[in-house]
């Protein structure tokens, strides 16, 4: 079979298309076969054949972007086999076959139906193949070629970063790199020109160059200042073809901006300034302002001000705002029109950031000459201090001058002044001031010890101008008289032990004074001497504006007596010296070895009753017992025994116990024993009172003959069974004990029923101050009336 390859399509493609069926036949795989192949499998081995003519192919191309009316020609197959007679038929397979590339079966002509894009896809594979048209047998072996899209410059070079922001420092060297750009092309380089790129510049010359092959761009003139000019638009253009006629081109712009460096001095406008300040500006504030211009900007402009010489360096000062870059002039002193009217300042302006590859243009300063100017203004009155301190005693009568304040008008008038006191504060209403002399003088009576200091404020106007006012502050301390006596530090707990010895210190005193320390601290103490000598105690005077109270006997009982009074006399060192008494209170307590106190009122008490500690003791002992026995008799009570005491006699008390607590021996009303000393009275039974029984009693009613004749053991014994068996008990149970005394004793009843009536000589008036434990001994033994009456 043999292929052959596409025609020119162009007289500009006839040479290379001569050259290339030429080269193809030769280089291409251009194959005649003498004899059958077949396709081998890695590894196989070739096998031979009996020859037999085969087909002869090489390489087709097709080229890409064909816009004609007709399908494209690529190349024809044929087959050594074919006649010419129409028996032989060819197929082809692969990539695009059918669909792309269409064969003609019968003469082998290979077309292209649609425009390709070597871009997107460069070649296609395909397969061949010859078959009888009768038999459908193969003629030959199935043959692979390539059909490779041929390319043409049909794409523009790109910019595929642009546009371009870039910035050079000004003043830059000529030749300095800028920036570099690339431009890609989508052609096949490897075939001709079409991907060959070359740069130039269309905009931003003669500033401005770019390497033809590169793309780097440079500076190309010396010295480019950002002052005169800060931005440049260059326009780069790459074209294909390796720049020739007929090739493609694309640009992109670059935008470049000079960065500034400090190659400017600074400069100030003027040469000279004058500036006017009034007197009356205050010390710190801003009087001012200075600029000298810098042609740089950032950090290239920085500068600072200074003051290098003047008659006013002392008196003004000048620092620099970051964000205006302008001197402010401040005021350090204050201003005076009557001394000097005006100042001459040098001020410099110098850049802080110095680049030393351009000093050779000059000093990065300036200096010019400012002339202050100070204007003259009515000021207020000028006190002669900045504040006063006077004095005056408290007992200072009202009228009593305090000091005198003086201002005077600084202005060259020396106008006359007025003085007068704002009374703003109640401090202000104690004093007044003569207007024109400026004299204080005291408007109330004082008292050191309630307010010791006043401060006021004294105001100053001239006369012919009342507008304009100065203030100064006024101290007043009123100083101390004395007039306040001595008294005790506090009020003393003074104990002494029963069993102390004479000359013992049993309390330190002291004393305070109202007035200060001139009039009332150094104190005497001393013992009334109006009075007799006390033989109990005696005070020391211990010089050091303390005393001493010391024992003068051995021994105190607190049965004879448990409280003393000692009055002390008390005088200060003032003039004239000031005196007070006071009275000590000294308890007389009971003490341990080591002078600890053991306790004062209580013993007191049982020691004046006669009654030792053992008979305390045996007091609480019986108290306890006593209690014992009650809960012994309520435990009974509740377990339900038989009646402790059951006497045949005739009853005479009758004890009856319910689940409160009662009122005590004079609770009379608890119960009527009438009823079991005339038994007759149970003719009509009662009922219990704290319950109603829901079953009656087993003896509920008795005949008249038998009460006559009842035996009160029986009686008893009938009441005992009725509320041992009563089912309304739980939890009402009561307890009843009927107990027979018996009959009188020659000594006497014992009973403490009737005590109350009988009368002591012993005085247990004591028993109240025992507390609430021994509140019933106090009723009984006492002659305290019981909370409770009967």
């Amino acid at each position: 079979m043999r292929i052959t390859s596409t025609s020119c399509i162009c007289p500009v493609l006839v040479c290379l298309c001569f050259v290339q069926r030429c080269y193809g036949a030769a280089h291409h795989g251009s194959i005649k076969v003498t004899r059958n192949q077949t396709k081998h499998i890695e590894g196989e081995t070739e096998v031979h054949h009996r020859p037999k003519r085969g087909w002869v192919w090489n390489q087709f191309f097709v080229l890409e972007e064909h816009m004609g009316p007709d399908p494209q020609y690529v190349g024809k197959l044929h087959s050594n086999s074919d006649k010419g007679d129409g028996s032989v038929k060819y197929i082809l397979t692969g990539e695009g076959a059918g669909t792309i590339f269409i064969i003609d079966d019968t003469t082998g002509d290979i077309h292209s139906t649609k425009s390709l894009d070597r871009e997107q896809k460069t070649h296609y594979v395909l397969h061949a193949q010859a078959i009888d048209r009768r038999t459908n047998k193969p003629l030959e072996p199935e043959s692979e070629f390539i059909i490779k899209v041929q390319d043409i410059n049909d794409n523009a070079p790109k910019f595929t970063d642009g546009p371009y922001i870039v910035t050079v420092p000004e003043m830059s060297e000529m030749g300095t790199s800028v920036l570099q750009v690339t431009a890609t092309d989508a052609d096949d380089p490897t075939y001709g020109n079409s991907a060959r790129v070359v740069y130039s510049i269309l905009q931003g010359q003669p500033y401005f160059s770019v390497d033809p092959k590169t793309g780097v761009i440079r500076t190309a003139l010396h010295n480019m200042d950002r002052e005169a000019r800060e931005h440049y638009s260059v326009v780069i253009q790459a074209k294909d073809m390796a720049g020739q006629v007929g090739g493609l081109s694309g640009s992109t712009t670059v935008n470049i901006t000079l960065t500034d460096v400090n190659d400017n001095p600074p400069r100030f406008p003027q040469k000279h300034y004058q500036l006017y300040v009034p007197e009356s500006a205050q010390v710190g504030s801003a009087v001012g302002k200075i600029k000298a211009n810098d042609a740089d900007t950032g950090s290239n402009a920085d500068m600072k001000y200074t003051i290098i010489n003047g008659d006013g360096s002392g008196v003004f000062s000048i620092s620099t705002d970051k964000e205006t870059r302008e001197g402010i002039l401040s005021l350090k002193k204050p201003l005076n029109y009557e001394k000097k009217k005006s100042y001459t300042l040098n001020i410099e302006g110098a850049n802080t950031h110095l680049d030393f590859r351009f000093s050779h243009l000059g000093p990065f300063k300036d200096v010019t000459m400012l002339k202050v100017i100070v204007g003259d203004v009515d000021e207020p009155p000028l006190f002669t201090m900045p504040f006063y301190v006077m004095e005056v005693y408290e007992n200072a009568k009202i009228g009593t001058p305090v000091g005198t304040v003086t201002a005077h008008d600084p202005d060259a008038a020396n106008s006359l002044v007025r003085y007068f006191i704002d009374h703003n504060t109640e401090e202000d209403r104690y004093f007044t001031i003569d207007a024109s002399t400026g004299t204080i003088k005291t408007a109330k009576i004082f008292d050191r010890e309630e307010t010791p200091w006043y401060n006021i404020t004294v105001a100053a106007s001239e006369i012919d101008n009342p507008g304009l006012v100065s203030h100064v502050p006024v101290g007043v301390r009123i100083l101390d008289v004395n007039d306040n006596p001595p008294e005790l530090a506090r009020d003393y707990d003074v104990v002494v032990c029963e069993n102390t010895k004479p000359g013992q210190v049993i309390q330190t005193i002291t004393a305070t004074d109202k007035d200060n320390s001139a009039n009332g601290a150094r104190f005497h103490f001393s013992l009334d001497e109006g009075l007799s000598l006390n033989p109990n105690f005696t005070l020391r005077n211990n010089e050091d504006n303390t005393a001493s109270i010391l024992t003068r006997r051995r021994r105190y009982s607190r049965t004879t007596q448990d409280i003393y009074y000692l009055p002390v006399l008390i005088s200060d060192g003032g003039v004239p010296p000031l005196s007070s008494s006071s009275t000590l209170t000294i308890r007389v307590c009971a003490c341990e070895r080591d002078g600890r106190v053991r306790t004062c009122h209580a013993e007191a008490f049982l020691s004046s009753a006669g009654l030792s500690t053992g008979a305390l003791i045996a007091i609480l002992l019986c108290i306890v017992i006593l209690l014992a026995i009650v809960v012994l008799f309520v435990t009974l009570r509740r377990s339900k025994k038989e009646p402790l005491i059951i006497s045949e006699e005739d009853v005479r008390e009758n004890v009856v116990t319910y689940d409160d607590e009662g009122g005590g021996e004079e609770d009379t009303e608890a119960f009527d024993i009438t009823a079991l000393r005339n038994p007759s009275a149970a003719e009509e039974l009662k009922y219990r009172r704290d319950v109603r029984p829901e079953v009656k009693p087993l003896s509920r009613h008795h005949p008249s003959s038998s009460l006559d004749s009842i035996d009160v053991q029986e009686f008893l014994k009938q009441r005992l069974a009725e509320a041992d068996l009563d089912p309304s008990v739980p939890p009402y149970d009561s307890l009843q004990t009927y107990a027979y005394e018996g009959h009188r004793s020659e000594a006497g009843s014992i009973s403490s029923l009737d005590s109350a009536t009988t009368h002591s000589d012993q005085d247990y008036n004591y028993l109240g101050d025992w507390g609430p434990e021994f509140k019933k001994l106090a009723e009984l033994y006492g002659e305290i009336e019981p909370e409770r009456t009967t």
